[in-house]
């Protein structure tokens, strides 16, 4: 039996390539599965549904202008590869695959002193923190786009594209009608803030609800922070415009979500380099004041599978919407350069890649 252990954490753009990974190596060959993450990050959630051992790994911001901070960084940073070379003299793991997030850094580090094969995986076309302080550890990198390779040393990484999980192959556009009771003739707006929500893109779109439901249907992922006070909302809504607009905090169908929908609104995280390519799904992109996200939306931009506005600019969010939406040529046109940049086979090669040097 082959014994696995990934780490990754802080939000689903790092979480979900690891499970990805997983589902597909369960498939096909007896192995053990671990995940080693934070305390009370989302991954342990995300992980313990998937049945997976669960270890959890003291580890924080490694960086800031807060001495104190740094230095707590720092702390956790011994702590976290000390608590990991324990776990790894009980779990004798044969690799470890990291997919970046301040969690994967002391795991990482324990890997190397242990003597363990390390490959990371580069989800976003900037690498943070954790993934930087990897790439002298890791046996092999692997990465999303050929736009990461200026970041990387490109004598041991490969571009194999963001893997994806299953449910993205498995869904369809009627599955997503039928799962989130959309109306058939009706054009549908995904609106998704990533794993943790948006509130400035749910504020946006809490106002421009009558501008936008006499054209469109909506299904509003919120986030749970949000949710409540956005149910409320709805409930003054006209009943027509009840009837068009789906509400949820989250949901695990994000995959059939993506399949019914004709546009998204969304941040960008580093899932939307290979969610939204595998689901051939067009976007309106308002990136968070991060590096990584900038950049992953600009590639998506130059491809003309996107469109982007900044957080200045949310006021002219319907207006776009309502600009991609009405006019099919345009949205068919974003549509078929997204899902030109889906790269089908980048599980398969990271497997192989984790097969190697196992």
């Amino acid at each position: 039996m082959m014994k696995i252990v990934l780490t990754g954490g802080g939000t689903g753009g790092h979480v979900y390539p690891a499970l990805a990974v997983a589902e597909q190596i369960l498939d096909e060959i007896d192995a053990k599965i671990f995940y080693y993450g934070t305390e009370h990050g989302p991954e342990r959630a995300i992980a313990e549904q998937n049945n997976y051992v669960y270890r959890a790994i003291p580890a924080s911001q490694v960086r800031g202008k807060s001495p104190k901070r740094i230095i707590t960084g720092l702390w956790n940073l011994w702590r976290g590869t000390q608590e990991a070379q324990k776990n790894f003299k009980k779990d004798l793991p044969d690799v470890v695959f990291a997919t970046g997030g301040y969690v994967a850094a002391p795991v990482g580090r324990a890997a190397k002193i242990c003597g363990i094969p390390l490959i990371v995986f580069q989800p976003d076309i900037y690498p943070g923190w954790a993934i930087k302080f990897l790439t002298r550890y890791a046996t092999s990198i692997a990465c999303t786009s050929e736009k990461s390779l200026e970041y990387l040393p490109t004598f041991k990484t490969k571009v194999t594209g963001y893997p994806i999980r299953k449910q993205f192959f498995e869904a369809t556009k009627n599955k997503g009608k039928s799962n989130f009771t959309l109306i058939e003739s009706l054009p549908t707006l995904l609106v998704f803030g990533g794993s943790l929500g948006s509130h400035s893109i749910n504020a946006t779109i809490s106002k421009s609800l009558h501008q936008l439901l006499g054209n469109m249907q909506i299904i509003h992922i919120t986030g749970t922070t949000d949710f409540e006070k956005i149910s409320i909302l709805k409930k003054k809504l006209s009943p027509i415009e009840q009837s068009r607009y789906h509400i949820v905090g989250y949901t695990n169908d994000i995959a059939n979500a993506m399949a019914a929908s004709d546009l998204t609104v969304t941040r960008a995280g580093a899932s939307i380099l290979g969610e939204l390519p595998a689901s051939g799904l067009p976007a309106v992109i308002v990136p968070g004041n991060f590096s990584d996200q900038l950049n992953n939306a600009n590639l998506l931009v130059e491809k003309s599978a996107a469109a982007m506005i900044t957080e200045n600019e949310l006021d002219n969010l319907p207006n776009l919407v309502n600009e991609i939406l009405s006019n099919p040529e345009r949205q068919q046109y974003m549509a078929n350069n997204m899902h030109n940049l889906h790269m089908p086979n980048a599980t398969a090669k990271i497997i192989k890649m984790l097969m190697e040097v196992a």
